[in-house]
């Protein structure tokens, strides 16, 4: 696998690296001791399948408060998604800035999201499924939404005709300075 730390530091795309021959390919998803290396958080609780079934479809923006904040390693294994993070991070240089990966039954591309990250995605495609690998159980008392158009923040998605969710279309936006 091959690791790209992307501007927000900490985030990772990871793309795999694929042995080939006449009947397909073979290629390492996870590997305990490369995110050991790399002082990734290796611990897996869950692993979620979301399906959905629109083009457009928006989840998130989601995240988990401490002390049950979660790592999130996101793939997209049917359709295509743009794929976004926002950086919670208190102490952070690079606090409430975003990045967005396409991630894509096709490209294969992974995205690691670490702890104090928001994290939701954009379906580009219908009927696309995105599985993610989560390093703590869901604990509905400590979950975070943050306003998917939030001003403060900026993201620019790439459809403006949407499916969202009442949770998701009616969290709070960010304080003023937060």
């Amino acid at each position: 696998m091959k690791y790209i730390e992307l501007g927000l530091r900490g985030a990772y795309v990871i793309s795999l690296e694929t042995i080939s021959d006449h009947r397909g390919f073979f290629a390492r998803t996870w590997d305990e001791h490369e995110f050991a290396e790399r002082h990734l958080e290796i611990k897996v609780a869950q692993c979620n399948l979301a399906f959905n079934a629109k083009r457009g479809t928006i989840r998130g923006l989601h995240y988990q408060r401490p002390p049950h904040e979660e790592v999130k390693l996101v793939r997209c294994t049917r359709g295509a998604v743009l794929d976004l993070i926002v950086d919670l991070r208190v102490d952070s240089p690079t606090r409430l800035r975003w990045e967005g990966v396409e991630l894509s039954a096709e490209n294969r591309l992974s995205l690691y999201v670490p702890k104090g990250f928001a994290h939701g995605y954009q379906t580009l495609e219908d009927n696309t499924e995105v599985f993610y690998q989560v390093s703590e159980f869901h604990h509905p008392e400590s979950e975070g939404v943050l306003l998917w158009n939030d001003p403060a923040v900026g993201i620019r998605w790439p459809i403006s005709e949407i499916v969202i969710s009442d949770k998701d279309r009616t969290a709070q936006k960010l304080p003023a300075g937060a």
